[in-house]
């Protein structure tokens, strides 16, 4: 699995060694940063121009790349002991999802469930900075099934809604909880929506009707994260 981009580049370098297979540089370094790269211990494979490309599949590589393992995913067991968790439903673009898991793993949210077939993890890994590396991942296609048994555990429903109570005028569940994000184009189906116990959303100014579903899930996280 090839990721790329400086910044990933020495992320991953620094606190995820273990998960490199090769490591590659389509530039010229200067000394320090040069330095830097050979004292983790792995060879360094110089690339052309077009096979960094090739790599990259046209991305902006800035001239670093790294081909890692496949990432293991978590499973539903494993992060029942987390007092909260996002879900995905329906969010396909990578750079959203990158976001999300930013955003998450810098708020301390505990775990993601992404609902979904299968997951670009090389693009969300880079979007996200990393943080996909380190934050709990679980894959699913079922939502109403990791609904029904997580609720069975304890654990309560927010769904993110246009239509939801203003975020800031709802008490938060001390217990534990889960945030259900729809996609920006349908957001989230009915049969969701009436499965969570809850349905939030954000007032809105200026005859604004939506935000970015990274930029939405920033505000609610934090609204209920420190509530």
């Amino acid at each position: 699995m090839i990721v790329y981009g400086k910044q990933i580049f020495f992320y991953i370098l620094e606190y995820h060694k273990d998960c490199i297979n090769e490591l590659y540089l389509a530039k010229e370094c200067d000394k320090i940063t040069f330095s830097k790269i050979a004292k983790s211990g792995f060879k360094i494979k110089k690339l052309d121009f077009k096979t960094a490309q090739a790599y990259a599949k046209g991305g902006n590589h800035q001239g670093f790349l790294l081909d890692i393992k496949e990432s293991s995913f978590a499973n539903l067991n494993e992060i029942k002991k987390n007092d909260f968790i996002v879900m995905l439903y329906g969010i396909s673009d990578v750079g959203n999802i990158g976001a999300i898991t930013r955003t998450a793993y810098a708020l301390g949210v505990g775990a993601l469930i992404f609902i979904g077939e299968k997951l670009a993890m090389e693009g969300v890994i880079r979007t996200s900075s990393g943080a996909a590396l380190d934050l709990p991942i679980v894959i699913s296609n079922d939502a109403l099934s990791v609904i029904n048994e997580l609720k069975q555990v304890g654990f309560y429903f927010y769904a993110s809604d246009g239509s939801g109570k203003e975020i800031h005028s709802v008490k938060i569940s001390k217990g534990k909880k889960v945030l259900v994000l729809g996609s920006e184009g349908f957001g989230l189906s009915s049969k969701i929506v009436k499965k969570c116990d809850e349905c939030v959303g954000i007032a809105m100014k200026n005859n604004f009707d939506s935000l970015n579903v990274s930029a939405a899930f920033a505000i609610l996280c934090d609204r209920m994260l420190n509530a």
